[in-house]
């Protein structure tokens, strides 16, 4: 038996990094996963790996920043498996989106404001727009579990990236809202917040945070990034039922960063 056996559970920016060991976890303890991504290959990639290690999982392409193919992705969880228990609202871009919008992830002065909007279109529309389309299923079942992935730059001041940093800060204040709003219907809503993970985000970063000569210096207690399968635990916690009573949490997973 596993911890997510006959759930259903929604998966978006499933395709690398976070969002692809997050499938993993949860299919492995038992959870029928829609995974959802941009890009198809890599997406159809994710998910064959999922099912070839045993687990149901379903691939859906989509712009998360667009409200008509999250719908579409809504759609797949109760079309394909009845219902929807689970929503894991992780499609976002970060620091390695400079290579596709170098403006991205600058200061607000410095970012053109199509590059603000597109930012936040991403990382904070596709939160919405799949909230929208997820919770009246939740509430008309009497039960649900969405899980917000901020970062630990959604509650600390950053000296760049002001677009990121606002979208995942807004994040984190909509799940304590959800949380209120939601939670007497049971359907709970918390906020995980990873700090400096080795994905494919931070990739320029990561020799420099794990070198012997720089670990101890910049603000990780823990001295080192941390994996995807240790974001991936935290939200298996907060969508199983070990965390019946756990709604409104803002929950860092980033080896003490925001406790110095």
């Amino acid at each position: 038996m596993g911890l997510m056996d006959g759930k259903t559970v929604v998966v978006t920016g499933a395709s690398t990094g976070l969002g692809k060991a997050m499938m993993a976890t949860l299919a492995r303890e038992g959870a029928n996963v829609i995974g959802s991504a941009r890009t198809q290959s890599t997406l159809d990639a994710a998910v064959a790996e999922v099912v070839a290690n045993g687990g149901k999982a379903v691939a859906v392409a989509a712009d998360m920043s667009d409200d008509v193919q999250v719908g579409r992705v809504i759609d797949a969880a109760t079309a394909e498996f009845g219902g929807l228990d689970g929503l894991v609202n992780n499609a976002g871009v970060g620091y390695g989106y400079r290579s596709v919008r170098p403006d991205s992830m600058l200061p607000i002065v410095e970012s053109p404001l199509e590059d603000w909007d597109h930012v936040m279109g991403i990382n904070l529309g596709s939160v919405v727009y799949a909230s929208r389309r997820a919770l009246p299923i939740m509430v008309e079942q009497g039960s649900g579990s969405i899980v917000n992935v901020a970062s630990i730059l959604g509650m600390v001041g950053h000296h760049d990236a002001h677009a990121y940093t606002t979208a995942k800060g807004a994040i984190i204040n909509l799940t304590r809202s959800m949380a209120k709003t939601y939670g007497p219907m049971n359907v709970r809503s918390n906020c995980l917040c990873p700090g400096y993970i080795d994905t494919p985000m931070i990739a320029d970063y990561t020799e420099y945070l794990n070198a012997e000569e720089t670990r101890n210096s910049w603000g990780c207690p823990m001295g080192r990034t941390g994996r995807p399968e240790e974001i991936a635990d935290a939200v298996l916690y907060l969508l199983s039922d070990m965390s019946t009573y756990t709604n409104g949490a803002v929950l860092p997973v980033d080896g003490g960063f925001t406790a110095c």
